[in-house]
């Protein structure tokens, strides 16, 4: 029964995107996307909106778009991997940790500690990246065309704080099972929130400290409801784009390969820009220049120690590893293996 609302809310929603579609050729594919949250800023709105709605034209191929991003739809951003599967939607903007419980494969591309920053990131993103699409073609009918990442995930507070051990006894919002285990060997409470409610949530005062990137908490405002910032990344907020089979198996070969090469060069374009809003975001929350794509606030930067950043890089053997291994090895019996022989030598884990 709790399926069968569910369904009906996904198929509401897919009639919703069908019905306002205007085809711009009568004779082009028309293919139904999903894309990130509005709210999460920067990456979506000058990056990735952008090119699904001139997708011929980045393409060079006869396609027609209709793009949505999720927090337009009504769908939960966690379901994003079913709908595909239900055949509803044919593109996606897919949000790694959010769809890793109905397929823990696709954590092992961001575990907590393993990808303190930009280059360590994109490694690990290539050295997983086969394992996470046969997983998606063989459980869900869905091929990965690419990963790229929102940025460090930095932690921002409410309450005073001088280092990272501070987060006992707080409690901090969280978005993934991996992330939560790890505030709680540091003593404080993880709270599993929704990004668009966060801010409603430090404000109340329902969660004191939350884990984002700071561009999107820029976007977002929560610099309007925060006091601190600690700069120290505990996972770089790995996403991907995704297509379903069915609308893959549509395309010539050689269509194929220019659609892979059109998503090839929208990934790179947005490591590029990633990294480039990072530092810049970090400036506008503190007040400083240069802030040139995000609001100036006045949060107080917290100096990262050196001990914090040795406290996040054990946590990939401690903590994050072992538990995503218990669960992940559970429905693919090869999966820490696999994350051991390709991502293993990158983080010096064996």
């Amino acid at each position: 029964m709790i399926f069968r609302h569910r369904f009906s809310a996904f198929a509401v929603a897919a009639t919703l995107v069908t019905s306002v579609c205007a085809p711009a050729h009568a004779d082009n594919l028309k293919l139904k996307a999903i894309g990130q949250p509005l709210a999460t800023g920067l990456i979506q709105k000058n990056k990735e909106q952008p090119f699904f709605e001139n997708f011929a034209a980045r393409t060079g191929l006869p396609i027609d778009v209709d793009y949505k991003p999720i927090d337009t739809l009504g769908i939960k951003d966690t379901e994003q991997l079913r709908v595909m599967k239900t055949g509803l939607f044919d593109l996606v903007s897919l949000r790694v940790s959010q769809n890793s419980r109905d397929e823990p494969t696709l954590l092992g591309l961001d575990l907590v500690g393993a990808s303190p920053d930009y280059v360590t990131g994109r490694k690990v993103g290539k050295a997983f990246f086969q394992t996470v699409d046969e997983r998606l073609q063989k459980q869900f009918n869905v091929k990965l065309l690419g990963v790229w990442p929102f940025g460090p995930q930095i932690l921002m507070c409410s309450k005073p704080i001088e280092k990272l051990a501070d987060v006992k006894g707080l409690k901090v919002r969280v978005y993934d099972q991996n992330l939560a285990k790890f505030i709680e060997s540091l003593g404080g409470t993880p709270v599993p929130l929704a990004f668009p409610d966060t801010h409603q949530s430090l404000s109340l005062g329902v969660v004191d400290c939350a884990i984002t990137g700071p561009s999107s908490a820029n976007s977002a405002g929560w610099p309007e409801v925060t006091t601190h910032q600690l700069p120290i990344g505990f996972q770089m907020a790995l996403n991907g784009y995704a297509i379903t089979l069915k609308a893959w198996k549509q395309l010539k070969p050689d269509q194929q390969v220019k659609l892979q090469a059109a998503f090839d060069t929208l990934g790179d374009d947005i490591w590029k820009y990633s990294e480039e809003l990072f530092q810049d975001a970090l400036n506008c929350n503190a007040g400083k220049d240069p802030c040139t794509t995000g609001k100036k606030f006045k949060l107080k930067d917290v100096a990262v120690s050196p001990a914090d950043v040795q406290l996040v890089r054990s946590a990939v053997g401690k903590v994050s590893l072992p538990l995503w291994a218990e669960v992940c090895d559970k429905t693919n019996p090869t999966c820490s293996q696999k994350w051991k022989a390709t991502v293993g030598p990158i983080v010096g884990i064996k």
